[in-house]
């Protein structure tokens, strides 16, 4: 007999709480090979594809394409085939010797929550993993494929099936709803949801329970319901009071912009900081990235950019002040300075504000660093970063010059302990050697957790990087 199985969706990587359904990749009646990926997702920090743990048959989706779903909540239910006799969707699927090792079986990771067997076999799962992230072979990747060994051992499901009909799943996506029912006693099981597919909205839940205190009063409508199954789109609400002007424009605060805001916040909440800037003189700086690119078009390989220089500069700083190569732990009450150097950099794309990481770029020199700011630059804009290339920084840089402005006041990328804001190089007039002349003047800021240093030390760091800029030379032996 065939045993259905609840797939969550698992931990995205570092603080991602939550996960916007960009594409499903497997319909209702599909059968799946094990690993195979089976949405596309979009978090907070890029697109990523989730694959399935479960070799079976779909028996159920849960949440439309541009919903919204906490980590945690159902993805889709798999009938698999259960018993060692069985050769179903698992050895058709790439099946290999470990699979499963070090992760335990599916159903008892945190993205599976179906029972244990009921029969002499067991459910085969690869575990928890990601692609790219764990998984030991090439992911299989079809869809529709119906061989008879599966067919045989798992029935073919009803065309539109109602999650509730089977035991595990409940068609419910929002984390409020389900807590909603419980603080009530509810059992959501007997309810019949109005939503798509049979979902079961906060809206349903309020009937029933409304229904159970013997109250009279209709509930509310689910346009005016706050759930997670609202439309994404910016919703218009109209004035209060007579001869009201026009409507508000209310935007949710999800995704790029959500996880923006909410790591913000928390600096703002839990780091004391503090900003001091300088003026410095980029004259020189300007002038040696043009002798190593090669004016004349004698040079070979690829240019260095501006922000590669500063990147080189940021990592030969830190190295004299590891103050601020660090982060703080609260609970420990401990300030933990780190070996490596994994660098961020801000980069604007369509879809917002994303800091890629430069791994150990201590160990870099400056054409390294500028061919992996490329690199993530380009993967940034194409929506093709994984988590783990936009988490794990331990110092940001960020380049504000490009938005044509001069200085800024930035906010730390919790939980660093610092950055360093840049604003355009322009032509000013500069005192030069005692007269007035026409140089290339930028500002540098830097922001810093007060808990991790004092101001002198921070203003050595930065005074630092401004006799960098000015007089790039003292690194020639280091570039």
């Amino acid at each position: 007999m065939p045993q259905v199985l609840e797939f969550k969706l698992p931990d995205l990587g570092e603080g991602l709480t939550e996960a916007e359904i960009v594409r499903w990749l497997v319909e209702v009646g599909d059968v799946v090979a094990i690993d195979q990926p089976v949405v596309e997702v979009e978090t907070a920090k890029a697109m990523v594809e989730v694959p399935c743990p479960y070799g079976g048959v779909v028996t159920a989706r849960f949440g439309e394409e541009g919903s919204e779903l906490p980590v945690g909540a159902p993805l889709l239910t798999v009938a698999v085939a259960v018993g060692s006799d069985d050769e179903g969707a698992g050895a058709d699927s790439g099946s290999r010797p470990g699979a499963g090792a070090g992760s335990g079986s599916g159903a008892d990771s945190g993205s599976g929550s179906g029972s244990s067997s009921s029969g002499s076999g067991e459910v085969e799962s690869s575990g928890n993993v990601l692609v790219g992230y764990g998984t030991g072979a090439p992911v299989a990747r079809r869809r529709r494929v119906r061989p008879a060994a599966v067919t045989a051992a798992v029935p073919a499901p009803e065309p539109d099936p109602v999650p509730d009909t089977v035991p595990g799943p409940v068609a419910v996506v929002s984390p409020l709803v389900r807590k909603l029912a419980r603080q009530h006693e509810l059992d959501l099981r007997q309810l019949v949801g109005s939503g798509p597919d049979g979902l079961i909205l906060r809206a349903d839940v309020e009937a029933a329970i409304s229904a159970l205190a013997g109250e009279t009063a209709a509930p509310r409508p689910h346009a005016a319901a706050p759930t997670t199954e609202a439309v994404q789109e910016p919703v218009a609400e109209p004035a209060s009071g007579a001869g009201a002007g026009p409507a508000a424009l209310r935007i949710p605060l999800r995704g790029v912009r959500g996880a923006v805001a909410d790591k913000l916040a928390r600096s703002r909440r839990e780091i004391p900081d503090a900003t001091c800037w300088v003026d410095a003189d980029a004259t020189e700086l300007m002038a040696a990235r043009s002798a190593m690119n090669g004016a004349g078009g004698t040079a070979a390989g690829p240019k260095v950019s501006v922000l590669a220089l500063l990147a080189r500069i940021c990592t030969a700083a830190l190295a004299r002040f590891p103050e601020l190569n660090s982060t703080v732990d609260l609970e420990a009450r401990e300030i933990v300075r780190l070996p490596e150097v994994h660098l961020g950099f801000a980069a604007q794309t369509e879809r917002g504000l994303v800091v890629p990481v430069v791994r150990d770029a201590q160990a870099r020199n400056a054409e390294s660093i500028g061919a992996e700011i490329a690199r993530l630059t380009e993967a940034a804009r194409a929506g093709r970063l994984t988590p783990a290339e936009l988490t794990g920084g331990t110092f940001t840089l960020n380049n504000y010059g490009v938005f044509g402005v001069d200085g800024s006041t930035p906010i730390i990328n919790h939980p660093e302990a610092a950055m360093l804001g840049v604003g355009r190089i322009v032509p000013k007039p500069w005192v030069h050697q005692g007269e007035l002349a026409v140089r290339q003047v930028v500002q540098l800021s830097l922001t810093f957790d007060h808990r991790v240093c004092d101001g002198g030390t921070a203003g050595g760091f930065l005074r630092y990087i401004a006799d960098c800029v000015e007089q790039p030379a003292v690194l020639l032996r280091t570039l």
